[in-house]
């Protein structure tokens, strides 16, 4: 079976990174050239996606205007001169189809992927996060490890992806409880969202993708909203696994370090990261970086 679709959450405030999200969504914010959602977007052509529903908000049309075809901006770049700027679009010749729905009550991430029901229907799917690039400059093939491990057996209903962290930053996130070792695939028992160190399971954090059988549909309406409403992927994941439904683990490689633009710390390292590793500005901007660092 090849999954060719995915969904794409993007309908959060991004209330940590305010001012910078008052008037524009934090998917937009660039990292190094491009704003995040693009290199999400990228790695999933990468990784042979060719559907993306984003699943947006209020404020969010610009993701939209992003990923259109600008015919006019074209014609600009090239009545003026400019053709060699055409390569910056190139993300627009993408062979994927987009498709938006709106979340239309912020009522968790949970339920944003359920607003994708209607498009995505019976067949099984991706959900990459809108606000976290996995790997320098999006270079990954995450996805498609993970949707050939769903392909081995017809009783796998989800996977997910996990980063080691420092166990003392296990209680900022969702953690494995692997069944067994933790090998780089390994079955999941379950998942255990920030434990304290002590109780934490393991080190895995959960970072942003996962693939899911249409079965998780049935677990997010059954999934109780906890605290402010919301409905948690994280709690629906739990009732698939409870329920018998097979998960599987994937750690990330070494070189797919997950970057997560949550808030202005890993933002500023994310940016300052790509911008230090631009093939062209990079050079540069490093002796530059060196020099005030001397001072």
């Amino acid at each position: 079976m090849s999954i060719d679709i995915a969904v794409i959450p993007v309908a959060g405030h991004g209330t940590r990174l305010l001012p910078s999200t008052k008037s524009q969504p934090k998917e937009m914010l660039p990292v190094g050239r491009k704003p995040v959602v693009q290199y999400v977007v990228e790695e999933l052509a990468l990784n042979g996606i060719r559907r993306s529903m984003f699943i947006t908000g209020p404020g969010k049309t610009s993701i939209e205007n992003h990923f259109d075809w600008d015919d006019e901006l074209i014609s600009y770049l090239r009545t003026t001169g400019r053709e060699d700027q055409l390569q910056d679009l190139e993300y627009e010749r993408f062979d994927m189809e987009y498709a938006y729905t709106r979340q239309r009550r912020q009522l968790g991430l949970g339920h944003a992927v359920l607003c994708a029901q209607p498009f995505v229907r019976n067949q099984p799917f991706v959900v990459a996060l809108g606000d976290s690039i996995i790997g320098l400059h999006a270079k990954s093939n995450i996805i498609q490890r993970m949707i050939d491990e769903y392909d081995r057996s017809d009783d796998i209903h989800a996977v997910v992806a996990f980063e080691p962290v420092p166990k003392e930053h296990v209680t900022r996130y969702g953690i494995a409880k692997p069944h067994g070792d933790t090998a780089d695939v390994f079955e999941l028992e379950d998942l255990i969202e920030k434990p304290s160190v002590d109780e934490a399971p393991s080190n895995l954090a959960v970072a942003a993708r996962y693939v899911f059988s249409p079965e998780i549909f049935n677990a997010l309406e059954q999934t109780e909203p906890g605290k402010g409403g919301e409905i948690q992927l994280t709690d629906a994941i739990r009732l698939l696994l409870s329920s018998g439904r097979r998960g599987i683990g994937i750690r990330l490689s070494e070189a797919e370090r997950r970057f997560d633009i949550g808030n202005f710390t890993s933002y500023f390292h994310a940016f300052t990261e790509f911008a230090l590793t631009d093939p062209e500005y990079g050079p540069e901007l490093r002796d530059y970086v060196r020099g005030l660092l001397e001072d």
